[in-house]
Parts: C-alpha cells; structure tokens; sequence
C-alpha cells in the first residue's frame, strides 16, 4: 500500500513515518507551515524524509493560518506549562487544522496515485483535540471516499487513535526511530523546553515505555515536579 503521510516533524509522525517505511508503504510526506511558532519541526520532517529517501511537499498555509486567531501556536500568547488538562490547553487548539491538512493531503494522494493517508494522531490527544478523535477519523474517512468517488479510492490509516504515547514510543524503539531527530516542544525555542505540555507528554511516554529519552530540554527537572504535583 502507497501512502502519502502527514509528518510535523513531531515524535509521533516521524516515528509513523519509520513504521511505514519498514513495512514498505511510504510514498512522501507532506507537512505544512500554517505559521505555527515551533516551526523547527519542519526542519525534523525535512530531515526524516531525506533519511527514509522519499520526496517531501512543504505546503504554505500562512494565509490560511493568520485567520485561525486565538490560538497559542499561532497568536502571541502563552503556550500553558505543566500537564495537558482540558480548559488550560484548550488556548493550543488550531481551529479545524486536522481536517483542512488532511483534505490537502487526499489531494495530493489521489493526484499521485497512492492508496492511503496516514496520520499520526493518537489517544492522549482526545480529550483536548476534536480532530484527534476516532470519531472525527471516522467521519473523515467516509466523507473523503465520497468526495473522491469515481477518481480515487484512498484510506485513511490512524495506526495510534487507540493507542497511547508510551506504546507509540514502544513501537519506535523496535524499528530504531532516531528519537533526538524529532521535535515536539509548542514553544519553539532552541531546545525543548521541558515544560510545555507536549514536552512533559514526551518525558512521560519514555518513562513509562522504558526507553531512553535522548532529547535536550531546557528545563529538565520541571517534568519531576509536575509529576509530583499531579500525584499530590
């Protein structure tokens, strides 16, 4: 199966990228500047494409994204510290941006032949993200089959939505991912910062796997202290 893969140049999606690549179904990735603070990763999802040799679609949704205000990863605001709980990360949603990346990716995949979409969406991020969902995978999928019904005949594959992040970094570590050559961090600095939401999700998903966590963070003792204020 050919697949075009959504890739941020996160945790997640390079690791999906990996995944599919050793099975022998990856056919490009595809990543998007929507004008996202942490755009570092996009560097991460160039990276990953040149090492699994396939091509990589960069596309510029700037204009796109300027639109989508109130958001922390767009707008000039604070991206909140410390574990994900809904009403405090509900300021990093991106209105709508799964759905309108994915509809970009059907495009292209449908354009280019390939027999599916992949992306890398997963269990911990249903409480705070709609779009991260089964149900909105579900509904997406069977709308895309009927907006390409006739032309192309493309899946759409959410190997993670059942899954957590610790089993995600599990399955990373059986094909070798390079765990250092991805970026998380929503705040887009020079290193991780170890704070941020997400970073403090990746510190706990290695912990809880039993892999090593090879990345850098700026502040590495904050996940402890949010680990002990969460248990308290």
């Amino acid at each position: 199966m050919k697949t075009t893969l959504v890739c941020s140049g996160g945790l997640d999606s390079v690791l999906l990228a990996h995944v599919l690549a050793d099975q022998g179904g990856l056919s490009r990735l595809v990543s998007f500047d929507y004008g996202q603070r942490h755009t570092r990763e996009l560097d991460f999802a160039a990276a990953c494409a040149k090492r699994l040799g396939v091509p990589h679609h960069v596309i510029d949704l700037r204009s796109v994204g300027v639109t989508l205000t109130g958001s922390a990863l767009t707008d000039d605001l604070d991206v909140p510290d410390g574990y994900y709980e809904e009403e405090s990360m509900k300021v990093t949603v991106v209105p709508n941006r799964n759905a309108i990346m994915l509809s970009v990716a059907y495009g292209i995949a449908a354009a280019q032949g390939d027999d599916a979409v992949a992306t890398a969406v997963h269990g911990g991020d249903h409480f705070i993200y709609p779009d991260c969902r089964p149900a909105f995978t579900d509904a997406f999928d069977t709308m895309q089959r009927a907006a390409l019904d006739g032309y192309a005949d493309v899946a759409l594959h959410v190997p993670f939505v059942h899954r957590s992040k610790a089993e995600i970094v599990a399955e990373g570590a059986r094909v070798d991912v390079p765990f250092d050559q991805t970026w998380s961090c929503y705040k887009g600095g020079a290193l991780h910062c170890g704070r941020c939401g997400t970073c403090v999700e990746r510190r706990e998903a290695f912990d809880l796997a039993g892999v090593p966590d090879p990345t850098v963070y700026a502040d590495p003792d904050f996940w402890r202290q949010a680990v002990e204020r969460k248990r308290a």
